[in-house]
């Protein structure tokens, strides 16, 4: 038995309210969902890419050859921020 105030058109309109507050709120939900789950997708590819180009930047600074000369060359300032360099030619 149904209480006589529950089947005013009152408590209808306030239940399809209620029931459509729940459906938006589900969406919204569901969407913000979606996008937080893109977000750590995109962050797992960057993070990804970055550990390669960190990887890639290390093997280069190993090398495979030995220190064959030191590398120094001798440059000089003739002026202003003009440099000239010595040496970098010359087989030693």
């Amino acid at each position: 038995m149904t209480h006589p105030a529950a089947s005013t058109p009152w408590h209808n309109l306030a239940w399809m309210f209620g029931a459509l507050a729940t459906s938006v709120a589900v969406v919204v939900g569901a969407v913000l969902a979606v996008v937080f789950a893109a977000t750590v997708v995109v962050v797992g590819f960057m993070g990804s890419a970055l550990f390669g180009i960190a990887a890639f930047a290390l093997r280069g600074r190993k090398g495979g050859k030995g220190p064959v000369e030191d590398g120094l060359i001798e440059a000089r300032n003739v002026g202003g921020h003009s440099w000239v360099a010595y040496g970098w030619n010359e087989r030693r």
